[in-house]
């Protein structure tokens, strides 16, 4: 859009004119915007695609997520059970109860004992032992999610390295 050209500049300029910065005779240009800067259009986009993503991660399968993070918490707390074990010279052992596990051999409420969702269970019911020996045996617990039950984790070691999350090969009929 061409500027449009205002009269010689005065002392005081017009409302919206642009001064003639002391040079007397000069004319003043006044251009007015319509639409948007490109700056102003990436922005907007930019903003589009945080809140699009942000939306698609809300929306993941939530059971899965659920099952992760509570086979990634047993993993850990068996990692904990373990260390007291060895530090204190006495066996710990984890076995299921009703309301969710138990670590015998520790002081009560050392570690929780609770699953993190109501959708998780643990599918062996042997129990574990976590110590005091260094090398503890073959040890494994799978967890499984009870609204999907195709989706199920293991949380395993081989009795020398620390447990870890395994993922479990789906059972075709």
């Amino acid at each position: 859009m061409a500027p449009t050209l205002l009269t010689a500049c005065s002392a005081l300029p017009p409302e919206g004119a642009v001064p003639c910065l002391g040079r007397p005779g000069a004319t003043a240009l006044i251009s007015r915007q319509k639409g948007f800067t490109l700056l102003e259009l990436l922005v907007v986009v930019a903003i589009i695609a945080i809140a699009s993503a942000g939306v698609a991660f809300a929306l993941r399968d939530n059971s899965q997520t659920l099952l992760e993070r509570d086979a990634a918490r047993l993993a850990a707390l068996f990692e904990s059970a373990r260390a007291q074990s060895r530090a204190t010279g006495v066996p710990v052992h984890w076995r299921l109860t009703t309301d969710g596990f138990a670590f015998d051999g520790l002081p009560a409420r050392t570690l929780p004992e609770r699953w993190l969702g109501t959708d998780t269970v643990a599918r062996n019911t042997t129990p574990v032992l976590l110590g005091p020996e260094p090398v503890i045996g073959r040890q494994e617990v799978v967890l499984q999610s009870i609204s999907q039950p195709s989706q199920a984790l293991r949380i395993a070691t081989d009795g020398a390295r620390p447990f870890t999350v395994q993922t479990v090969p789906a059972v075709t009929p």
